[in-house]
């Protein structure tokens, strides 16, 4: 039976080799926990060289030793999580050459890319210089907690960020459980998470994460968002620069965020604040059957 030693122990050799992890958080902890994942493996010799994962979502990621690539391990991979569901979205994090040579050998198609932006230097301390506004408030989640109680400001929160991501396939539609298991992650932090207020409303918030698996200084736009009344009022790049504030203070020397590439306003947002594209993560699907 294979171990999530032999897993990680994949995992990490081929982010050795790619410079990029092949898993995100949410799939290395499908590993350790029953998140509904399926996975499929591939063997060489006794040795685990490959392992997929599909997501209740349709998403899936995959991983094959660098060693034997190029070999049918990530065709194989591939065509078993398509034969469990169709249209599932596969990831290819760093978008690598041999990523991109076996989803054009497989007939799939990009339909999705998330960048990965990245600020540090003088330009995050030039950034993390936040003015509220007049008529707004800050606080971090504990104190929102103490003002309104847990079940409010969670209520509040949630709606905030269902209206932000009504369109996003995992960050739209979370519920109380959904949030509760996103905030038991280990990096959690309650005064990593702000709130915007405009007297009782919440206008918007901006979660943190501090990096703690090694990779020492890095601290992460983890989600961003502002509630439909507020929006166009000028209010993201202040909330943006409460949370690089709060990431500095904690220890932060460069902060990365997420973005999709087809949001222009953000990315252009970013850009101006001097966030630069570090990596691409691309979703490739086969739409043609």
């Amino acid at each position: 039976m294979t171990t999530n030693g032999e897993r990680q122990q994949l995992l990490d050799e081929a982010e050795r080799f790619d410079g990029v992890a092949p898993f995100s958080e949410a799939f290395v902890r499908g590993l350790r926990e029953d998140l509904g994942h399926v996975h499929v493996e591939r063997r060489s010799d006794g040795e685990l060289t490959g392992l997929a994962a599909l997501a209740p979502d349709g998403s899936a990621e995959l991983v094959v030793h660098p060693a034997v690539r190029r070999r049918g391990h990530g065709a194989a991979l591939i065509s078993a999580v398509l034969e469990r569901t169709p249209e599932a979205g596969l990831w290819a994090h760093g978008n690598t050459t041999d990523a991109q040579e076996t989803a054009r050998a497989m007939g799939l198609e990009k339909v999705r890319e998330l960048l990965v932006m990245e600020l540090q230097g003088e330009d995050l301390r030039r950034a993390a210089r936040p003015e509220i506004p007049a008529g707004y408030e800050a606080l971090t989640y504990t104190q929102a907690v103490e003002r309104w109680g847990r079940d409010a400001a969670e209520a509040k929160w949630l709606a905030v960020n269902n209206d932000s991501f009504s369109w996003h396939p995992e960050q739209g539609g979370w519920d109380e459980a959904r949030l509760h298991r996103a905030m038991g992650a280990e990096w959690f932090d309650p005064e990593g998470v702000w709130f915007l207020l405009c007297g009782e409303e919440l206008a918007g918030f901006h979660w943190t994460k501090v990096h703690t698996d090694g990779a020492g200084g890095v601290g992460e736009v983890y989600v961003i968002g502002l509630a439909s009344p507020y929006r166009g009022e000028g209010l993201g790049a202040p909330l943006l620069s409460l949370g690089l504030e709060s990431l500095v203070e904690r220890g932060a020397e460069q902060v990365i965020l997420y973005v999709e590439s087809d949001n222009g306003p953000a990315v252009h947002r970013y850009d101006e604040m001097g966030f630069t594209v570090r990596e691409s993560h691309v979703m490739y699907r086969k739409t043609a059957f």
